[in-house]
């Protein structure tokens, strides 16, 4: 009996013992789990499986996107930059825009031929001017191998020469703009570029002169004293008698003492009567007489002479828009053009004296005189680029033949032709 008790005893030591290892075990499951749980609240947890880590997230509820964060200051500046640029290259493009839009007037297209004759002729008055600015680019130009600082030589070039500031920039830009590096390096390619931008000033879209759109076709010519005007209107007189016209002069300068008798010596060697009035007389009362007769004999062309004066005069331009209005009452809708005649050689201040007279009146075409003396032909340029009026005719020398009609391809020809020559 007493054996007994004994074993039951001992197998209650031995249960109650693994009960208490069982309770420690378990509060040691609960503090590992306290743990990890704590851990993954501070964020370190626990690495997955390889399998788990493999899974796609669990899909979210979306939501609005937020806003981009603030460039740092360094790309901000980028941006801006960028954006100046940008804006730069816009404006940049309209006002390339703008000079396309100037420029449509057609030219001759490339490979058209060039009228021989004039070329020569225009070559033989341009001597002087060929010896200027050209011979200038010539120097730039005529090297093997053109220097990187070009663009500078040539707009310092450009805008000393006498064509005008507005068409030293055209040229200077058609060329900066329109020619890639390799191209600047390259002579023929510059040239050819200058010779395009050139022509495409001189062509202002002005039709073709006709004189027999009116009978009489009335010419109205302005001008300062000096610059060649009555001799103009002898030579122009004695060109359209040669093709058959018959022609009416006005000697409308009453103030210049012998211009009557100037153009009186022009009258007789072309053939056409000169209609005059008294010394200091009033020149519209001539002028009105000259066109009435030109209708009553059935001219083909009245030319009308015009005092001279400074153009800083205002009594002058006063006096010339009086001219105006009288030939209008003589015959209506005339004159059909009023032509302006200027002196080559005064350089720059041929287009001041042009851009003063348009001002007060219309001029509808460009005389130049004196080329032949002048080192400043390119003001030919400047003048067409500042008036978008047309040149007629040019006078490359002292003889009747000498004052041509102008041809701007053959002009372009012989202003540039070998100019590393004339260098």
């Amino acid at each position: 009996m007493t054996t007994e008790i004994i074993t039951l005893l001992v197998a209650a030591a031995v249960l109650a013992a693994i009960i208490v290892l069982l309770r420690r075990a378990g509060e040691r499951s609960r503090e590992r789990s306290a743990r990890t749980v704590q851990e993954r609240v501070l964020g370190a947890e626990p690495a997955r499986p390889a399998r788990e880590r493999k899974r796609p997230p669990a899909r979210t509820p979306r939501t609005p996107r937020k806003a981009a964060p603030a460039p740092e200051p360094e790309e901000a500046e980028d941006e801006r930059d960028q954006d100046e640029r940008d804006q730069d290259e816009r404006d940049q493009d309209e006002r390339d825009q703008d000079e396309r839009d100037q420029d449509e007037a057609p030219v001759a297209p490339p490979g058209e031929p060039v009228d021989d004759d004039a070329r020569a002729a225009f070559r033989q008055g341009l001597t002087k001017t060929r010896g200027g600015f050209v011979a200038r680019l010539g120097k730039i130009f005529g090297k093997k191998k053109i220097d990187v600082d070009v663009l500078p030589q040539l707009e310092e070039v450009l805008f000393t020469a006498d064509i005008g500031p507005r068409a030293a920039d055209r040229i200077f830009d058609s060329v900066k703009k329109g020619l890639t590096r390799d191209e600047l390096a390259d002579p023929d390619k510059i040239w050819a570029k200058i010779r395009e931008t050139s022509s495409h000033i001189l062509d202002v879209g002005a039709p073709p002169l006709d004189v027999a759109r009116a009978r009489p076709f009335v010419l109205l010519v302005l001008g300062v004293n000096g610059v060649g005007k009555t001799t103009t209107i002898g030579k122009l007189a004695a060109l359209l008698t040669g093709e058959g016209k018959r022609v009416v002069l006005a000697a409308g300068d009453t103030f210049r003492a012998a211009a009557t008798e100037q153009l009186e010596v022009w009258g007789q060697r072309a053939g056409a009567p000169v209609v005059k009035g008294k010394a200091g007389g009033d020149p519209s009362s001539v002028i009105f007489d000259a066109v009435k007769r030109g209708v009553d004999e059935g001219a083909d062309v009245v030319i009308c002479d015009t005092a001279g004066r400074l153009h800083t005069k205002t009594e002058l331009m006063d006096e010339l828009k009086k001219v105006r209005r009288v030939i209008d009452k003589a015959m209506p809708g005339a004159p059909h053009e009023t032509w302006m005649v200027l002196d080559a050689t005064t350089g720059q201040n041929a287009i001041t004296q042009a851009k003063t007279f348009k001002e007060a009146m219309e001029i509808t075409g460009i005389v130049i005189t004196k080329l032949d003396g002048s080192a400043k032909g390119g003001v030919i340029v400047g003048i067409c680029d500042e008036l978008k009026v047309p040149v007629r005719y040019i006078g490359v020398g002292e003889k009747l033949e000498d004052l041509r009609r102008f041809d701007a391809a053959a002009f372009v020809a012989a202003l540039y032709e070998d100019a590393d020559e004339a260098a």
